[in-house]
Parts: C-alpha cells; structure tokens; sequence
C-alpha cells in the first residue's frame, strides 16, 4: 500500500496566507512609521492580534519580515513592465514624462515600503546588501530608458552613464523622498518639476 498523502485544508491555508499578509502589512506600517531597529516582533505580532509564535511560524525572525517586505516592493513595482511601454516611447519628452509619471506612481503607491527599508539601512546588518536588493531592478530600468534615450534622433547632451546617473538622481527613490518628505511638496507638484528639470537639463 501507498502511504497516504497528508491532507491540506484549502480553508486553513487561505487563512494561512491572509495571516501571513497581515503580519507583514502591520510590520511594514510599523517599521516606516517606528523604523526598524524599535520594533519588536511582539510588536508586530500585537499589531496584527497574534501570538508571536504565529509570527515565527507565519514569517520568521524580524529580519525575515523585512526581507519579505523588500521581494513584495520589487515584485509589486511593476518598473520592468512599465519599461517595456518606455522602450517604445519615440520622443524624448514622452519617455521623461513617462518616466516621472511612473516612478512617482511607484514611490506614492509603495511608501510604506520605502521608509520601511530607509529607516532599516543604518541598524541592519547588511543594510548595504539590503539597499541594493530593493533597488536593483528599479536602477537597471533607469539605465534602460538612459540608453534609450540616446537611441533617439534628438539624443542628451552627456554621455550615456552620466545620463542613467541623472535619471536616478531624480526619479530614484531618494530624489521623490527628499522633495515630497522632506521638504512637504504634493506629489503632483514633484512629478511636474522633475520632469521640467529633467528635459531642460538633458537637452538644453
């Protein structure tokens, strides 16, 4: 005789799964408003009304949570799908509005989770690996409309690489948080300059 398979409940792994999102909504929501080194995982667990153990179980260690959180940020950017539109954007002007358009509706839909990661960097114990994680992808898309850029007719007036590094010095996550954060501008009105800023600079 085969040995019988264990049985899984469709029902308990769903609320396995919703659990599982809970915990990390919660953890994200405290470790941007908090920052990361003053939350604890009981902390977590009370925020989202489970024992801790069920955070063990559920997620891990805090710096698992954390890490949950940076691979659904990446995952739910959507940078390398919106690249496939710019790549195919024929004039300067369309690719930086796009551009502006798409990586402020990135930074406004995930703030959560960029603070999350910000305020972790100086008390992680990687945090420079931790970094480069979160904005890998989101870095390469840049270079990519960079390179795009200077495939177009009219192309900038710099080399290539200086024109990726320009472009993440604005539309990367640093350049909206110290406009919109720091200084209190409307996402609107950040969006706006930084695209002005941007054609005006690269193609005086």
């Amino acid at each position: 005789m085969s040995p019988k398979r264990p049985y899984v409940s469709p029902l308990r792994a769903e609320g396995a799964a919703r659990t599982r999102e809970l915990i990390l909504d919660r953890a994200t929501a405290l470790f941007a408003e908090r920052g990361y080194g003053r939350v604890a995982v009981a902390d977590i667990a009370s925020a989202a009304g489970v024992a801790p153990k069920t955070v063990f179980a559920s997620v891990g260690s805090k710096s698992d949570i954390l890490n949950h959180i940076v691979d659904q940020g990446v995952t739910a950017s959507g940078y390398r799908e919106a690249m496939d539109e710019i790549l195919a954007l024929p004039t300067p002007e369309a690719v930086l509005a796009a551009l502006a358009r798409g990586t402020r509706m990135g930074n406004e839909s995930q703030f959560r989770v960029h603070e999350a990661i910000r305020k972790a960097l100086p008390v992680h114990e990687d945090g420079e690996a931790l970094w480069e994680r979160a904005t890998s992808a989101y870095r390469d898309a840049l270079r990519a409309a960079a390179g795009h850029l200077h495939t177009l007719d009219v192309s900038p007036f710099c080399p290539e690489h200086e024109t990726a590094d320009l472009l993440w010095y604005w539309f990367g996550p640093m350049g909206w948080h110290a406009l919109v954060v720091e200084s209190g501008w409307t996402w609107d009105r950040a969006e706006k300059f930084l695209h002005r800023t941007a054609v005006r600079t690269l193609f005086p």
